[in-house]
């Protein structure tokens, strides 16, 4: 296909947006069309909206005859709002975007300018979580869509539905699907997949799934999870990591707080004695296992006590690896009609939080200097470890051994140093055994 028939998807948000964009792009390609311009919009925070329609402006100016559709959460919640905008020719929501023949349609001209359906309606997950990239060194296969809960900060739900779960005979066809094109670790993601299983039958558990994939499909190198709630610990997963070295010794966590009172008003599921409880099952099931985790700063009524709770539980749970966000009030959930904190006090908090995990990440990368481990090769000599640390092997090595640490290739290594949170390494000889796969 040329270039100019390449449509042009322009993606914001999270992981799941990036590989619904991908499968956007394979439809529109199918479809045959050219001079589009999407843009996968983010509702998580105000600034996610913003810069979404500061793209789609600077779009306009750069291409004024290009057509300009607009998808994704912030779509789905507010279509209106986004149809509105003058340099928006069409809205798409975000069932109606995963479907080919909306982009035959819209190639044909047929398409409606508003084509946004009900999502709390939706109640099977579209085939497009089954489609599997298989050029890509590392793949993520989403197996669950939607949530069932309501955070009262969130507005994710009214974007993605009710929770989905794919059926694990399905996952695995696609995991099989996956490695025979050449994926050497698979990320299960999904908007909740800690509740991946609930409204499939017999309700199993997703340690159980994680079990079947790793059973079915032992030519899989690494299989890790996206973001877990600690709120369901499951015996399942645990097992799984304790007993499958596949299974990557890394979780990422979603805690948003370390003060019980702020984590009843968000109306999360856990207190923080349930995250150092998950934390510590899983280090007594797994000693090399990471921890990383999702933090909010400056949520309504936050007190500087329960902001200093939240940096307490980064040490003394061991966090590592974070994602910190500022509050951001969103129209429609309960804590926008909250007595809000000062922006300035936010910012500064934010700064806080993302300081200490610095500190905590810069500590466990000094702790494995002089171990083994195996890195997962991508572009430029550099990847991940088993424990999501990046790497890098040293350029003199790297152009030594380019015919054996080309991407995808699983290279057993030592970790020589650290600094700015990565780690570089050296191949170790073939006869020193490597820490996991």
């Amino acid at each position: 296909m040329s270039r100019q028939n390449r449509p042009d998807i322009r993606t914001f948000g999270c992981r799941i947006n990036i590989w619904e964009s991908e499968v956007m792009r394979r439809h529109a390609e199918a479809a045959g069309l050219n001079d589009v311009v999407v843009v996968n919009t983010c509702a998580v925070t105000a600034e996610a909206e913003k810069q979404a329609r500061q793209e789609i402006r600077k779009i306009k100016r750069e291409r004024p005859d290009a057509r300009i559709i607009a998808t994704g959460c912030a779509v789905q919640i507010d279509p209106d709002n986004w149809a509105s905008l003058p340099q928006v020719d069409g809205v798409l929501g975000n069932q109606d975007k995963m479907l080919s023949d909306t982009w035959s349609s819209l190639a044909a001209d047929r398409l409606a300018p508003h084509q946004v359906s009900s999502i709390m309606e939706a109640e099977e997950v579209a085939s497009h979580l089954l489609d599997g990239f298989d050029d890509h060194t590392r793949g993520f296969l989403q197996v669950q869509q939607g949530c069932d809960h309501r955070c009262t900060f969130c507005i994710i739900p009214y974007g993605r539905g009710n929770s989905r779960s794919v059926p694990s005979e399905d996952v695995i066809a696609a995991v099989r699907k996956m490695v025979s094109g050449g994926t050497r670790e698979i990320v299960l993601s999904g908007v909740d997949i800690t509740s991946w299983g609930a409204d499939l039958p017999g309700r199993p558990r997703l340690g159980q799934l994680v079990l079947a994939v790793l059973d079915a499909v032992p030519e899989l190198p690494r299989l890790r999870l996206s973001s877990l709630d600690p709120a369901e610990p499951d015996h399942y997963l645990m097992t799984a990591l304790e007993t499958h070295a596949r299974l990557m010794p890394h979780l990422h966590l979603s805690v948003q707080h370390g003060d019980d009172l702020i984590l009843k008003r968000m109306k999360r599921r856990h207190l923080a004695r349930d995250v150092h409880r998950f934390c510590e099952e899983a280090r007594r099931r797994r000693p090399d296992v990471v921890f990383g985790a999702d933090l909010i700063a400056g949520f309504p009524t936050e007190t500087e006590q329960a902001h200093q709770n939240s940096l307490e539980l980064i040490t003394t749970a061991g966090l590592t690896h974070l994602h910190v966000f500022g509050y951001s009030p969103r129209s429609g959930t309960p804590a926008a009609n909250m007595p809000q904190l000062d922006r300035a006090v936010i910012k500064q908090r934010v700064a806080e939080i993302k300081a200490a995990g610095d500190r905590q990440l810069a500590a466990h990368l000094a702790g494995r200097i002089g171990t083994s481990d195996m890195l997962l090769v991508e572009a430029g000599a550099k990847g991940y470890l088993s424990g999501y640390e990046k790497a890098r092997l040293a350029t003199g090595q790297a152009a030594e051994l380019a015919d054996q640490i080309k991407p995808g290739a699983l290279v057993a290594v030592q970790i020589e140093s650290a600094d700015d949170g990565l780690v570089h390494v050296s191949p170790l000889r073939r006869e020193q055994p490597s820490r996991s796969l």
